[in-house]
């Protein structure tokens, strides 16, 4: 999977920042701040995640307590068709 760029994102965490991609993102001020981005699967991948239908997560969190995480598969903006 990598992270794309999308019309609502509004900064890019890691650019230009060895060995991490760039994570083109949006975040807002409401409750607290909320971040999205959004992954492109390659085609191995959407089959593997449609045979087994689970998909892992891996964040660091520095030894802190972890951050509510919500994947998703629709997009969360309102856009014009």
């Amino acid at each position: 999977m990598i992270p794309i760029k999308f019309p609502e994102q509004n900064i890019v965490f890691a650019e230009n920042q060895e060995p991490y991609l760039p994570l083109p993102a949006y975040q807002d001020g409401e409750q607290g701040g909320r971040l999205y981005h959004c992954w492109q699967m390659t085609w191995k991948e959407r089959f593997k995640l449609l045979l087994t239908g689970q998909l892992w997560i891996n964040v660091l969190n520095f030894q802190r307590p972890p951050q509510p995480i919500l994947p998703m598969a629709e997009c969360p903006f309102r856009r014009n068709k």
